[in-house]
């Protein structure tokens, strides 16, 4: 076995996945024709700003404009201005960074050009409540979709039914300028309609989804946007509506290409990888659980992989709150992957968010290997009662295994590597 350091292993293969995320080589890849008139860059995500910072260095021509991003995520910018708001839940730096997004594309020709740069994480940061609805509501309504256990699709599908900006309104506004949008997925499938609930990109998603959504979860909204959601006002334009004719949507990074090259690096140093899916979906600590499984028949029996290998998967989970512990989707996952593989030698995992935050800390995930629960319960920490509690940050910060990289100007969703020696 050639991995001496398994933390430094895993560090890499999370690095490589980033790199493949690289806003400037992928952005200049997908750089759209100069127009005959204004270019206006506008944006929302986590990897926004360092977007507009790398569309900046490769587009050559005049350009102006505006992107929101996540606080502490900024990047110098010499032409776009960044703004920064909170993520997860909305403030009213967002509603300000909506309103001007907003205005920055009105009154424009069909001669001119908006580039859109979107990722992950764009949804809170674009709160731009409804006519007849406030920020208290939007707010509500985040907390209520975090709290729901519900899939990344049917979030976004409620978020664009109580938005003016989301669900394509921010292109239609442009018209008749032509929109490219140049988006970092972070969505299982890859749909960039629902990456940021989509402000340039509309999709087919309708009220009686959303409406079937916050049902389905068991959901507790106020009672104004449960009736605006119910009234013909709340609806998003649709995909054939004129004003989309012109534009243009780039998928410029995403999971499948980042576990990838995550495999290719793991190669590289000589330890195979293989795939699981990049559409992971599903309540964390059950699929943690699942995980474990897998990495026990592999350390204990040798299969459905052959020793050593690289296991990695995709996607992303949720959590369903139970208690207000400190947590996120990938600490959560892997105290679950901790507790199912307690005791057994061999085994080395990191999960992380590629945007390096997971949840409201400053960790992107955590390490985890079969010594992980018993190093835990020397310290006083009860594993069982942690994942019960939602407090898997508070687990891993006890025994000094949260993985911290800092914020990494991409969004591409969760990595999920699994080390069996």
């Amino acid at each position: 076995m050639t991995v001496l350091d398994p933390k430094a292993f895993l560090t890499s293969i999370f690095d490589a996945a980033v790199a493949a995320a690289d806003p400037e080589r992928t952005i200049r890849d997908h750089l759209p024709a100069r127009p005959k008139g204004r270019t206006i860059v506008i944006g929302a995500g986590k990897g926004s700003a360092q977007m507009a910072a790398a569309f900046e260095k490769v587009w050559d021509g005049p350009i102006e404009g505006l992107v929101v991003t996540r606080y502490g995520y900024g990047a110098k910018c010499q032409r776009i201005e960044i703004i920064e708001a909170a993520h997860p839940v909305p403030d009213a730096a967002g509603l300000e960074a909506s309103r001007r997004l907003l205005e920055k594309v009105q009154g424009l020709t069909a001669d001119d050009l908006v580039v859109a740069l979107i990722s992950g994480g764009g949804s809170a940061l674009l709160p731009s409540p409804a006519a007849g609805l406030t920020l208290a509501d939007e707010i509500a309504v985040n907390e209520a979709l975090l709290a729901s256990g519900a899939p990344i699709a049917a979030m976004n599908t409620i978020r664009k039914h109580v938005s003016t900006i989301k669900g394509g309104r921010l292109a239609a506004a442009a018209w008749p300028a032509k929109v490219v949008s140049l988006v970092v997925s972070d969505i299982p499938g890859d749909n960039p309609a629902l990456v940021a609930s989509g402000p340039t990109v509309p999709d087919t998603g309708s009220r009686e989804d959303a409406l079937a959504s916050i049902s389905a979860y068991g959901m507790k909204l106020p009672a104004p946007v449960v009736a605006h959601i119910n009234a013909p006002a709340a609806d998003a334009p649709c995909p054939d509506d004129q004003r989309f004719s012109r534009n243009e949507v780039h998928l410029i990074a995403s999971a499948g290409v980042s576990l990838e090259a995550a495999a290719a690096e793991a190669r590289r140093q000589g330890i195979e990888a293989v795939i699981l899916s990049d559409a992971i979906e599903g309540e964390a600590r059950e699929v943690g659980g699942v995980h474990a499984a897998i990495a026990r028949e592999v350390a204990t029996r040798n299969r459905p992989f052959p020793k050593p290998v690289l296991i990695l998967s995709g996607g992303e989970t949720t959590v369903t709150l139970r208690a207000k512990g400190k947590g996120g989707r990938n600490s959560e996952f892997l105290l679950a992957f901790a507790i199912g593989i307690s005791g057994v030698q061999g085994i080395h995992a990191l999960a992380a968010d590629t945007d390096g935050i997971d949840g409201s800390e400053n960790n992107a995930g955590a390490f985890a290997d079969g010594s992980t629960v018993s190093r835990m319960r020397a310290v006083g920490v009860d594993a069982k009662a942690m994942l019960s509690g939602n407090n898997a940050w508070t687990a891993f910060n006890a025994i000094g295994d949260l993985f911290v990289p800092g914020p990494t100007g991409t969004n591409v969703n969760d990595l999920r590597a699994l080390l069996i020696r």
